[in-house]
């Protein structure tokens, strides 16, 4: 309730995310006492110009069950104090408990000194930072248990999280919540059981939850030479994304026992916690992007639509951990894909950090989340390889370099990967590779089938 001793303090501080001033009770009132519930709660002074000059408003009894009946038609019902003082009226208004309000206008919030009309998108953040719709969780009416569903995925999650297969299905995953009792009867999938356990490559509604990869020649968006659409579960889009990442690096060879080790240019671990992490806090009511995961002549870039989850600053982030979608996170903690909640920009940072390499660049503002992981720049033109290239320059035509290039990213690359990633015939990359062989810039290690390719001189060896 408000103190009325304080009150001409109050009216001069002006409006506020707290305080609303109205001159008169009109139907707008409920706006305002609904924008409030959805809050932190506030005050509705009526009586008051915006600029705080008092005018008065009528407070007899009529006026009084009038306001009375505009709030009451907000929902769900809202209890609301009303106070008078002189030809004032204050209306205290709690945070709702019951959120979220509508008054009949639509959905409001407090923003600053202001009350602004939630449109879809928004109602559905606040309600999600309510924690009133987890998209998770909801069961999916129109998909029941028996549609489509992978018992390879399946079979496979119990085996990466070693639960015992003696369960019925059915129980299992009303268990992981996977699947429901919906409103018609039918056990149901919910949205984590489709997109851990259903097939849905050919199902165009769900094509959102696909991880698009790609590969470019250069540093911008122009030129694809290899590209990929994942369109499996959870589980399955996180390998192969690794699996194409591990085919368009660079590979280098290290031999320091009878056992070669191949080391892969940006590590594994930081690549998996990046695309494990954009695959559990996708925002998954967003329909109209996917995410991402590209390669380009000088980055890794893996990007996810939702942004940072709310309650995440720059002030905690990589010390704190909020999961978008609650049962996506437990799903993947349980079969080893996420280790510790939390940890995974941190492992990200020292995966990088232990190959001596920059750290990962966060790119949290707006509407997307972002990792970028720094390559060593290759790059080539008409006289062949340049200055400060891993491999060989002089004496290189334009189609070598491009070899040469492919080469060094892995060395176990076939003729035919050669010729579809450079777009060069698979004819003539035999004589290029031929070429270059003959001249002792390259050399081939083992035979046809277990071998690997390898660039035998430096620039600074020739």
């Amino acid at each position: 309730m408000i103190n009325l001793d304080d009150f001409d303090v109050i009216i001069n501080k002006g409006e506020s995310y707290t305080m609303e001033f109205k001159e008169s009770a009109d139907k707008s009132i409920s706006d305002e006492v609904c924008a409030f519930a959805n809050a932190s709660g506030g005050r509705v002074i009526i009586g008051v110009t915006d600029k705080g000059e008092i005018v008065g408003t009528d407070t007899g009894n009529a006026a009084r069950s009038r306001l009375q009946d505009t709030i009451n038609k907000i929902e769900p019902r809202l209890t609301v104090d009303i106070t008078i003082r002189d030809n004032i009226i204050v209306v205290t208004v709690p945070e709702g408990a019951s959120k979220p309000y509508s008054s009949p206008n639509g959905f409001y919030l407090r923003s600053g000194p202001n009350s602004q009309k939630l449109g879809r998108d928004s109602i559905i953040e606040f309600l999600q930072s309510e924690g009133k719709i987890i998209y998770d969780y909801i069961v999916n009416e129109r998909f029941a248990i028996t549609d489509n569903f992978k018992e390879s995925e399946y079979q496979r999650f119990l085996k990466k999280s070693n639960i015992s297969d003696v369960l019925p299905r059915e129980n299992m995953l009303k268990n992981l919540d996977c699947a429901d009792i919906s409103s018609k009867g039918a056990l149901s999938y919910t949205n984590s059981g489709i997109l851990f356990f259903r097939d849905n490559s050919q199902n165009l509604s769900f094509d959102f939850s696909h991880v698009a990869c790609a590969l470019y020649k250069g540093t911008d968006k122009v030129d694809i030479i290899d590209a990929k659409n994942l369109s499996g579960g959870i589980m399955e889009n996180i390998d192969d994304a690794i699996v194409f990442l591990k085919r368009n690096l660079r590979v280098r060879y290290e031999i320091k026992t009878v056992q070669r080790k191949n080391i892969l240019e940006l590590p594994e671990d930081a690549l998996r916690e990046a695309v494990t992490n954009a695959v559990c806090h996708r925002d998954y009511f967003e329909k109209g992007a996917r995410i991402m995961v590209e390669i380009f002549d000088d980055r890794v870039e893996v990007t996810n639509p939702g942004g940072a989850p709310k309650g995440i600053t720059k002030e905690n982030f990589g010390n704190t951990s909020v999961a978008r979608n609650p049962n996506i996170a437990t799903m993947l903690h349980r079969s080893g894909y996420i280790e510790r909640m939390g940890t995974g920009i941190k492992r990200m940072k020292g995966a990088m950090e232990s190959m001596g390499l920059e750290a990962p660049i966060f790119q949290t503002e707006g509407y997307f989340f972002k990792v970028i992981f720094k390559r060593e720049l290759l790059y080539h033109d008409m006289n062949g390889v340049k200055d400060g290239v891993n491999g060989v320059k002089d004496g290189v035509n334009e189609n070598q370099a491009i070899l040469i290039d492919l080469i060094l990213k892995n060395g176990k690359i076939t003729i035919p990967q050669i010729s579809r990633q450079s777009g060069i015939s698979e004819r003539q990359t035999q004589r290029e590779l031929k070429q270059l062989t003959e001249n002792g810039v390259i050399s081939r290690v083992g035979g046809r089938r277990n071998g690997y390719w390898q660039v035998t001189f430096t620039k600074n060896e020739r």
